[in-house]
């Protein structure tokens, strides 16, 4: 197929495309090697976002590229009426490498939330408390777009246009065991948390409040849901985040690294909770096709077998270290947050959408949070050379 323009790709996406993006970084790319991506001019960028913490395996990755292509060759869809090879494979593969008994497949991060927000409530039904359908969040979180999630999505400005909203979430600030603890009531269904806030600027919680959280659930037989869309995946240097935390969640969502870049999103429960879904309580037509958990197959033994999560461990540490010593040269940092290959760099004034269009401008790309906070999101392929590139750079714009 040959390739428009940059200006006649804008003018099709100004006349045809929903105006929920408004103007987007003006860039269009068309091919992609390990983390380089090259544009419709032919400029070569650095990728230090990943699609939002989406392209695991870098770009092009050979292994991915090959058995997708293999896959496409065979079969792209059936639906789950009849039994699918590769999602059963990859139901086996992550529970057998992570705390839970059951998966099920979907194509996105908010569907994933929904449904593991749908089995939660379906357990309180099932153990005689039907009355137990609200859910404690944390202010500045972000679980998806579709109403359920939305609402349970700690940031007013997404929530405004759509009220009044269709379920009730109390939000709380992070880390704030008393607010916890006081918000728990006898209709209460579940605990939904990050354990590092991605959208909002990278925002970890702490040890201490995440297994107050365990507590807590555990003991008024509630779910503690953990929202692992961007933090699962191998992208803490861990194949999920609260291994770091040395907790278990009850149920826990996947969706963006799992594909590599195919859409898939998954949601992961003990027997305990998974048990109260029966047939018909939940479905997807697309989730779990013979494509996507192909990727997923891929990405999982790419990240266990193949040396993947090793190198998102060392690699997130390395970038760590490298930010936190940019920070002690660079006295406009007033803080480096995250943990492995989730980072945020906070600046002490409002300069962050500026430096992104600088480093834009050194054909690096980054994410931007509000007007303070670089977030960093590479693929999990990620060099040290390749931090060293991006720490310099970023030292010049400062």
């Amino acid at each position: 197929m040959e390739h428009l323009n940059l200006d006649q790709i804008k003018a099709l996406d100004k006349k045809y495309y929903m105006n929920t993006f408004g103007d987007r970084i003006p860039v269009c790319f068309v091919s992609g090697n390990g983390i380089d991506l090259t544009s419709t001019e032919g400029d070569i960028y650095k990728d230090f976002f990943a699609g939002i913490a989406v392209s695991a395996l870098g770009h092009n990755h050979e292994r991915l590229t090959r058995e997708l292509r293999e896959q496409v060759g065979c079969l792209l869809h059936t639906s789950s009426v009849y039994y699918v090879e590769n999602q059963a494979r990859l139901a086996e593969t992550l529970v057998e490498n992570t705390c839970a008994d059951r998966v099920f497949f979907c194509s996105t991060g908010a569907e994933a939330n929904e449904g593991a927000i749908k089995l939660a409530k379906k357990y309180q039904v099932e153990k005689g408390r039907p009355e137990r359908i609200e859910f404690i969040t944390l202010k500045n979180s972000f679980h998806g777009r579709t109403l359920a999630t939305v609402a349970a999505t700690g940031q007013p400005k997404y929530q405004a246009p759509y009220l009044p909203l269709i379920e009730k979430f109390t939000h709380i600030d992070i880390n704030d065991i008393e607010a916890l603890r006081g918000a728990v009531n006898n209709k209460t269904a579940g605990i939904i948390l990050e354990l590092i806030q991605g959208e909002s600027g990278v925002h970890p919680a702490t040890r201490e409040f995440a297994e107050e959280a365990r507590r807590i659930c555990s003991e008024n037989d509630i779910a503690l849901i953990i929202d692992e869309v961007q933090t699962g995946i191998g992208r803490c240097g861990k194949l999920f985040a609260h291994e770091l935390y040395g907790i278990k969640p009850d149920i826990f969502t996947m969706a963006k690294g799992l594909g590599g870049g195919v859409p898939i999103g998954a949601f992961c429960a003990s027997d305990k909770f998974a048990a109260a879904f029966k047939p018909g309580d939940h479905g997807t037509t697309f989730g779990g096709n013979p494509l996507s958990t192909r990727a997923g197959l891929v990405v999982m033994d790419e990240l266990i077998n193949g040396g993947v999560l090793e190198n998102a461990a060392k690699a997130g540490e390395y970038l760590g270290d490298s930010l936190n010593k940019l920070m002690s040269e660079c006295p406009r940092i007033a803080e480096v947050r995250g943990a492995g290959l989730i980072r945020g760099v906070e600046f002490k004034e409002p300069i962050a959408k500026e430096v992104g269009n600088k480093l834009f401008e050194k054909k690096i790309l980054v994410g931007v949070v509000g007007d303070r906070v670089l977030r960093i999101v590479p693929p999990l392929i990620v060099t040290n050379s390749d931090i060293d590139i991006l720490t310099e750079a970023i030292k010049e714009v400062l």
